[in-house]
Order: C-alpha cells, then sequence, then structure tokens
C-alpha cells in the first residue's frame, strides 16, 4: 500500500489540472483495501476513488482522501467450445485488457479498443464505442461495500446497465468499490462493424476482416478523431449522446432532414450530441484557455492553462445553446469534482 500526503494529481487526470489531494492511497489487493475502509479516519472529511482520470474534471484541491487501486491480473476463470470468462483486475487498464483479448483470439471487445481508463471503472460507466458496450461483455462485477469492508459480488442484471449509467453511478454511488471484472468474451469470430465508419474504412484499405484489423482501424479512427491527452488535456467524449422519444425526433427530423440518428428499439431514437454542438458553432471554438476540439465537437480541450472552472463554464454555454436551437438537453459524461 502506498500512501502520499499533499499529492498532485496531475498524473491521473487527463485534462491535466494540476490540483492536489490531501491525502493519496494506493491498494494493490482487495486485504489492503479492506484494511483502508475500516480505518475511518482515511474516509474523512471526505474520500473519492478514481481510475484512470479519464471521466473527471477537477475544479480545485480535493480536500480528502483519493484512493486508487493497482489490483492486478488476468484469470480465466472458465471456459467452453465458445466463450471464455476472464476475471480481471480493477486497477488494469482498460485497453491493455482489450489488447490481451485479442491477442489470444477472443471476440467482443475489439470495438472497445483505446477507450481511456481502467477496468474498474469500465463496470461503473458501461463504456462503449462503435455500436458495443461494455455491459454486454460483463458476467460479474466484485466489490467491497465502503461502509462495511464486506465483499458482494453484483450479477450483471444486478448492475441495472442502460446508456452509459449502472447502479454503481445512481442508487449505490460512493457505496461500493470495484476490486475485479469477469468478462464473457467469444471464441468465434462475431464483428459489429456498423456503427460509425469501420465496415467503409476496413474496405478503403482492403483489410480482411480479422480481430486484430478491427482493432487497428477503431484506434486509428479514434485517433485520427481524438486528440491526446499527453498533448493536449481532455477527457474524449465530454457529453452523452442523448436519447429522445421518436416523436421529438420525427419533428426535429421534419425542421433538420439530415439529422443523423441511431434507433433504440420502436420508441426511442439517439442523435449524436456532436452534430447538435457543431450545428450551434461550436467546433474549433476557443474561449479563454478552454476550447472545443476541431475535429471532434463532442470533445472539449485545455488548450493551456485552463482551469477546471473555464472547462464547467464553457460546457455549460454549449448545453444552453444545444438547448435553444433543439431543445435538448446534452448532459456531460464526465464527473465535475
Amino acid at each position: 500500500m502506498k500512501e502520499i500526503k499533499e499529492y498532485s494529481l496531475l498524473p491521473h487526470n487527463t485534462f491535466g489540472m494540476d490540483v492536489k489531494a490531501s491525502v493519496f492511497v494506493e491498494y494493490g489487493s482487495v486485504a489492503e483495501l479492506k484494511a483502508i475502509l475500516s480505518n475511518k479516519d482515511y474516509l474523512k472529511p471526505s474520500w473519492l476513488h478514481i481510475g484512470g482520470g479519464s471521466n473527471l474534471l477537477f475544479t480545485a484541491d480535493y480536500e480528502g482522501t483519493v484512493l486508487h487501486s493497482a489490483i492486478h491480473g488476468y484469470e480465466v476463470v472458465d471456459e467452453n467450445d465458445k466463450t471464455v470468462d476472464i476475471r480481471v483486475g480493477a486497477g488494469e487498464v482498460w485497453d491493455d485488457f482489450v489488447a490481451f483479448a485479442v491477442r489470444h483470439g477472443w471476440y467482443g471487445a475489439e470495438n472497445l479498443s483505446l477507450i481511456p481508463g481502467e477496468v474498474g471503472a469500465s463496470a461503473v460507466q458501461n463504456i462503449g464505442a462503435y455500436g458495443a458496450e461494455v455491459k454486454d461483455l460483463i458476467v460479474s462485477v466484485e466489490t467491497l461495500e465502503v461502509s462495511t469492508g464486506q465483499e458482494r459480488v453484483f450479477a450483471n442484471d444486478e448492475c441495472h446497465y442502460a446508456y452509459r449509467e449502472s447502479i454503481f453511478k445512481k442508487e449505490l454511488k460512493g457505496k461500493y468499490i470495484v476490486t475485479h471484472v469477469t468478462y464473457r468474451l467469444g471464441k468465434h469470430p462475431l464483428f459489429n462493424l456498423e456503427y460509425g465508419n469501420v465496415r467503409g474504412e476496413l474496405e478503403k484499405r482492403g483489410c480482411e476482416i480479422t480481430l486484430d484489423n478491427v482493432r487497428n482501424t477503431v484506434i486509428e479512427i479514434r485517433e485520427a478523431k481524438l486528440p491526446d491527452p499527453k498533448v493536449q488535456g481532455n477527457a474524449g467524449s465530454f457529453f452523452m449522446n442523448p436519447v429522445v422519444s421518436r416523436l421529438q425526433f420525427e419533428a426535429l427530423q421534419r425542421e433538420y432532414p439530415e439529422i443523423p440518428h441511431y434507433n433504440m428499439g420502436e420508441d426511442r431514437v439517439k442523435i449524436p450530441a456532436a452534430w447538435m454542438i457543431d450545428r450551434c458553432g461550436w467546433k474549433g471554438k476557443q474561449v479563454g484557455n478552454a476550447g472545443v476540439h476541431s475535429k471532434q465537437a463532442l470533445v472539449l480541450v485545455n488548450c493551456g492553462g485552463a482551469t477546471g472552472r473555464e472547462i464547467v463554464d464553457l460546457s455549460r454555454q454549449i448545453q444552453e445553446s444545444v438547448f435553444l436551437k433543439f431543445g435538448i438537453t446534452v448532459s456531460p459524461e464526465v464527473n465535475f469534482i
């Protein structure tokens, strides 16, 4: 276990906010986490558990304890001729797990390549990209209850997954800490190439449809559209794509026939937030030291020296203009701390 006071969180948030935590504690096992939770001094006056910091925006120093998992490892816990179940430590980097799966010829995670963050956060956020969501891979989520230190395993259906949502973000927010996640991957080819331009990019390259080629294509698409946080601070997609009623969508479609959309069953439609933000004139715009990326309107960036408050203020201006133009509220995917 590692404990550091007045610790800089700069390496732990992709927006590049140079803020400090009063105390930073990193644990490497379930036993160490239990010891931390049994010492309530660690949890006073407040505490925050972070992963890779790719979904956080710090607006000030954190006056409390920041916890971070260093629980690592991959373990095959079940296997048959069709699927394999892999138990993964919550502190593993998510994209390292995707690369591990692809190397072993296991299908299902490749569309989620290069999503920043750690395995524990994948189960909390229900990360997704290019028509795939991690909820469709998760078998179970192992946790510790913060108030008691007791272990609890959540089956997939107990996690109440929805678009970028889970029980860990709502009813049980702050009540459990994820220690391991078990994923089920396929052993036989089953690709999802229809969302976005994955199939088109594969065809343009003349690539055979393989795990390696799909992963590499997704990575290239993401790198072309999204800035590298090591070069320009950002948290990837800042806003969630709103899901609206079909009635509301059809009204918008009459006014904007070109509006892109994805059907979510018979009664709901997902509309790309980036399209609406772009139509409001925000793409490439800078306000103070905060801005909207020039290639992807869904990404807010630290243009150099931005404060968390500047990013928050910019996001609220964008929300207001989208609502005034389209009557739709775009909600941040990023958590403000």
